[in-house]
């Protein structure tokens, strides 16, 4: 498995970012070919201090090449291309192969 990770720094709207984010991004995010699942959350906290980021995405694809695809496809560019009209923020977006631990 692979996944996407996004982390969203603060905001200048916060309301405005989590309506267009839920009735608007994700939407289009759903319709990435390759997508198995995705997770959000707005309620992101550190284990100390004031948390560096504003919100939370993450999409799990088969592996790199399944995700590359999916961003290089049409529903992946609009995806892309969708980020400006929320994210005043800016972006750290990373992605990694999982791997199984073990005890």
């Amino acid at each position: 498995m692979h996944k996407l990770m996004v982390l969203y720094p603060e905001p200048a709207d916060p309301d405005h970012f989590r309506d267009y984010y839920v009735n608007t991004h994700l939407p289009l995010v759903a319709r990435m070919p390759g997508l198995l699942a995705y997770r959000y959350s707005f309620e992101v906290a550190a284990t100390q201090g004031q948390p560096p980021y504003f919100a939370v995405f993450e999409a799990e694809f088969a592996d790199a090449a399944a995700m590359t695809a999916a961003r290089e496809s049409p529903q992946g560019r609009q995806v892309t291309a969708d980020v400006a009209n929320y994210a005043t923020g800016g972006v750290v977006a990373i992605h990694y192969p999982v791997r199984d631990g073990t005890r």
